[in-house]
């Protein structure tokens, strides 16, 4: 799904001598293009700082925006090798670039390269997925040899098609520092403007020029910061998104003032193509006339849909909102987002179940839209079904994801329901740790001399199922190293694995292993192993004085693993580790040992549970020492020696 998104700028910031237009750019002081002239204060940390930025918008008419563009960026390192990059996404209806011109600096301001419009690769904006598309991109990298190295960029661009306008980027990474940076938007007033900061309390300075209202902002000197572990970009961004309530389309005017009218925008244009023929309709109501239940024919034909088409993306004309006519994809067998869940919303409609088209911003852990704001943050497309006492969600590109099951791709953020009353932004389902179970058991003999065998077995739900599924689709080498690498395996000397079938959402897989040494040390008559075969858990966090963002697990999860370990003949168990509880406020990990005498056998049982996948700042401490105490406990060895 592809409404009209830019973000303008790379990082901004602004300049001592306040706000300026883009004529006044002739007087940027000449330090500016000099690498002696970044305050010291603005080094640490940093990768590469915006020296000067200045973004210019002017929206005179509903769907018309001119944006002209200036920056200046001093690349301190390699890790900022990317501001040398320059990528322009257009469409040749209704974008027009001009005025393209890229400078490169010596450390002392001598220009060493210039680049035009001419020397930028222009090519389809697609990829792998989309096969075609009306999207082009523009391409530009200059290879830095040597640091610093200032680029300056400057261009403008003539646009006469958006849903939401372009957004001001102030800073888009954590190790970016910002010495100035400026924006100015000049508005018709009758077509509606707002905007939303993001991690940034900078103010507009209001006006009025030339029957238009105008928005100026400026800001001097952010710091870069050093990232911490398990963040999202959104939580490092800042920026502000500019939206017009009016806005133009592919040459379809609509309204965004409110969630419920940019539905109803959504809903015109799905109206004639989410119907199947009658001679169609009837085939499906046939397929599914023995089903009894909605949720039965729900079901049934979700894996019909599963079984007969494919995700392939083709962007042309409003397509890139628009979805393909259900008859299409019933034909081709193909379709993207928008299709083959329009495509299954006419195939229930085909047996008079109601559905509802929704429109939602996919990722793991992407931002929520915000209920306050509406904009069009969205790039993917679900379905959702009302059923009596239970709303059941559907995605539709995926042939493997079980009935009703989302995943970390749509789950805990909000959808815009395409409702008969027009858009509806409703919660999708909140990740729980019984939607990803990764539950293991495992069998170990081992020999008088050391020497061992394994069998594991792996019953898994969820995002470890999908692993699992994924993983198939990879080199048998690369997933034997990718297994060993995930379980914290010792290195085996074989590795045989099967995957047993996937059934009812749960993905089963054997693997059987071979040790030519197990023991990690022998020492005389003793030897001392590990107590499992794998860890379940073995990430550790590193230590922080005060956490300042919010920590990201992709999700919830339950891990469980038994581990039965048959002791070689003519030794006994002189040690085992003690039983272990621990806990914090969003998990828990036991671990227990036992040791059957009469079996010369141990069993130990491990559990580990996280409650949820967002952990607040302020906790960060105590989930750091927990996850050391996890390590510790899994760290401890059992000890057997040879019976006299």
């Amino acid at each position: 799904m592809d409404g009209k998104l830019k973000v303008i700028g790379c990082c901004m910031v602004l300049l001592a001598f306040g706000l300026i237009s883009i004529a006044q750019d002739k007087n940027i002081p000449k330090e500016t293009y000099l690498a002696s002239g970044i305050p010291d204060s603005l080094k640490e940390n940093a990768n590469a700082i915006i020296r000067y930025t200045m973004d210019d918008i002017t929206v005179k008419a509903q769907g018309r925006e001119v944006l002209k563009h200036h920056s200046i960026t001093t690349v301190l390192n390699e890790k900022g090798d990317d501001e040398g990059e320059m990528v322009l996404l257009y469409n040749r209806k209704f974008d027009t670039y001009s005025d393209i011109e890229v400078k490169v600096y010596s450390a002392t301001g001598q220009v060493l390269k210039k680049y035009h419009k001419g020397d930028m690769y222009d090519r389809a904006a697609s990829d792998d997925e989309t096969i075609v598309t009306d999207d082009r991109v523009l391409l530009l990298q200059h290879v830095i040899p040597s640091y610093p190295t200032t680029i300056e960029i400057s261009y403008e661009d003539d646009i006469t098609s958006y849903t939401n306008l372009s957004s001001w980027m102030i800073r888009p990474y954590a190790e970016v520092a910002v010495q100035n940076a400026f924006c100015k938007v000049a508005v018709n007033p009758a077509i509606g403007f707002r905007y939303q900061p993001l991690n940034t309390s900078v103010r507009a300075l209001k006006g009025t020029e030339g029957g238009l209202d105008t928005y100026s902002w400026e800001v001097h000197n952010i710091k870069a910061t050093k990232p911490e572990e398990s963040t999202m970009h959104w939580q490092l961004q800042q920026k502000l998104d500019f939206v017009t309530n009016n806005f133009e389309y592919y040459g379809t005017p609509g309204t965004i003032d409110t969630w419920q009218n940019f539905g109803k925008w959504i809903s015109k244009l799905n109206a004639d193509v989410n119907t199947l023929s009658p001679q169609r309709t009837a085939e499906i109501r046939k397929m599914t006339d023995t089903i009894k239940t909605d949720v039965g024919k729900a079901r049934f034909l979700y894996h019909y849909l599963q079984q007969n088409t494919r995700y392939v993306s083709v962007q042309l004309g409003i397509g890139g909102l628009k979805p393909f006519p259900a008859s299409f994809v019933d034909q081709k067998k193909y379709g993207d987002c928008k299709a083959l869940s329009n495509y299954m919303y006419a195939l229930l409609k085909a047996v008079n179940i109601p559905s509802y088209y929704a429109i939602i911003n996919a990722g793991a852990n992407e931002k929520p839209a915000d209920p306050a704001f509406p904009d069009n943050v969205f790039n993917h497309v679900i379905l959702c079904v009302p059923f009596k006492g239970d709303t059941t969600w559907l995605e539709c590109t995926s042939t493997t994801q079980p009935f009703g099951k989302l995943g970390t791709f749509t789950e805990n953020r909000r959808a815009l329901l395409i409702t008969e009353d027009g858009g509806k932004l409703v919660n999708t389902p909140k990740s729980t740790i019984k939607d990803n179970v990764f539950d293991s058991n495992v069998h170990l003999t081992i020999n008088p001399d050391g020497s061992a065998k394994a069998n594991l077995k792996f019953s898994s739900t969820g995002e470890y199922r999908s692993m699992y599924v994924g993983m198939e689709s990879i080199k048998l080498d690369e997933q034997k190293t990718f297994l060993i690498h995930y379980l914290n395996l010792k290195q085996p000397s074989a590795f045989n694995f099967n995957v047993a079938p996937d059934k009812d959402g749960t993905k089963e897989l054997n693997i059987d292993l071979e040790y030519d040494r197990f023991y990690d040390v022998s020492v005389g008559d003793k030897q001392f192993y590990r107590t499992n075969v794998l860890d379940i858990w073995h990430e550790t966090l590193p230590e922080l004085k005060k956490r300042q963002l919010d920590f990201y697990f992709e999700h919830p999860m339950q891990k469980t693993c038994t581990t039965v370990i048959d002791l070689p003949a003519g030794f006994e168990m002189e040690s085992i580790p003690a039983d272990v509880k621990l806990k914090f406020s969003y998990g828990n990990f036991e671990a227990s040992y036992t040791y059957d005498k009469v079996k010369n056998q141990v069993t130990s049982k491990v559990k580990f549970n996280l409650e949820n996948q967002v952990i607040p700042a302020a906790n960060y401490n105590e989930m750091q020492a927990y996850m050391d105490d996890i390590a510790k406990a899994q760290s401890k060895k059992m000890v057997i020696k040879r019976k006299v």
